[in-house]
């Protein structure tokens, strides 16, 4: 490795070189350097003249002024083969589970990039087997549903019973992306897909609550590189898991203050739209296969009207809300079907017979739900007959 330059300064997610040769750099460099036996790596987000700004991979805590810093000539990769199924990544393609992978096939996170031609937009709906759902919300092959409710209510189920469905219906496998959620989540799905004999069709990629930002931001793009090697290469469709796609718009919004660009009114970055578009972007269907994806979305302060939070779900083709009142109940999955959503849920794509069930039985639980207040002030003796029956 050649030499690029040497480290002026440093901050926790902002790392400046001066360069020796800037022609020698671009952006998306992976740099190096080997201080107090201790290896840190780099990536490079913005070249002015001679002044290379890169964001560390991990602490920085023993970095100075002066160290020499090498370019590796590579950019951030991750496994691009079968064997990334049952494995556990780091955002950066490294293996967390203590296995190992022998003659690694690596791909570069950043290269696909899907074009307009290769888009099908006439896939078939994905009937996924949880009746809630497929009645509610049906969902179309390369569509992108949001994934909302808080913790202890079912999430974890709903996508073992996903994945398990899926899989049996067309053999195709899933990814499940962690984005700066708690380590211990990450474990307590790993330890439920080993015990439901899961684990051997997912990968899994985890870029934790206590990592820097550079690692919550980068695993959406090393999972959806798994996710195009199944749908490219296995010519699958392909289940991909993202919670929680809004820690990943906040990653990015720690980088972009460290690297001193200008911010929108509310402090997310000015680039928000299209970071998000990338990754949106990515998330389709295609002659070889589809991916078809679930997008937690974590609602800051309850404000469904965050900018943020609007710009993701207008990528979404629907919703699926899970509710811990229905849980209570006992229900289960605990999807509230009044606040789940779907844009196939239309005549034209389910037929009119399918569309007017999903009106009467919504016409039906809203009366429901008003008679179990009339129930208890005035008694069941007080409703007429229709009323009785519903």
């Amino acid at each position: 490795m050649e030499m690029a330059g040497t480290i002026i300064s440093v901050s926790d997610l902002n790392v400046k070189v001066l360069l020796n040769d800037a022609s020698s750099v671009i952006v998306g460099d992976i740099l190096l350097t080997n201080y107090r036996n201790v290896i840190s790596k780099f990536e490079v987000v913005e070249v002015n003249g001679n002044i290379a700004k890169t964001i560390p991979f991990d602490s920085v805590i023993y970095l100075k002024k002066g160290v020499p810093i090498y370019n590796t000539k590579s950019k951030l990769k991750i496994e691009y083969s079968r064997n990334i199924l049952g494995r556990v990544f780091d955002s950066y393609g490294n293996l967390i589970d203590n296995t190992t992978i022998e003659n690694p096939n690596l791909k570069d996170v950043y290269e696909r990039k899907i074009s307009f031609e290769e888009v099908d937009v006439d896939s078939d709906i994905l009937w996924t087997g949880i009746k809630v759902i497929d009645f509610f919300a049906p969902i179309q092959k390369g569509s992108k549903l949001g994934l909302l409710g808080g913790a202890g209510v079912g999430k974890t189920v709903i996508i073992k019973e996903l994945i398990n469905n899926v899989f049996k219906k067309f053999q195709s496998n899933s990814i499940f992306i962690g984005v700066g959620e708690r380590s211990r989540e990450g474990k307590e799905l790993y330890d439920e897909m080993l015990d439901s004999d899961l684990l051997s069709k997912i990968g899994i990629v985890f870029g934790q609550m206590g990592d820097n930002a550079t690692s919550r931001s980068k695993a959406i793009y090393s999972g959806l590189t798994l996710a195009e090697y199944l749908r490219d290469e296995k010519k699958q469709d392909v289940l991909l898991f993202i919670d929680n796609i809004y820690r990943f718009v906040q990653a990015k919004s720690e980088i972009s203050t460290e690297l001193g660009r200008p911010a929108l009114e509310n402090g997310y970055p000015t680039t928000m739209v299209s970071d998000v578009s990338e990754v949106e972007e990515r998330i389709n269907s295609t002659n070889d296969g589809s991916i078809t994806s679930f997008q937690a979305i974590y609602i800051p302060a309850d404000d469904y009207t965050d900018e943020a939070v609007q710009t993701i779900t207008g990528h979404l083709d629907g919703q699926i809300v899970l509710d811990r009142s229905v849980a209570e109940k006992g229900i289960y999955p605990a999807v509230n079907v009044f606040r789940t959503s779907s844009i196939l849920a239309d005549p034209d794509y389910i037929g009119d017979r399918h569309f007017e069930l999903i009106e009467e039985t919504l016409r039906y639980l809203t009366r429901y739900e008003e008679l179990e207040e009339i129930i208890v002030v005035l008694g069941i003796e007080e409703l007429s007959d229709e009323d009785k029956q519903i």
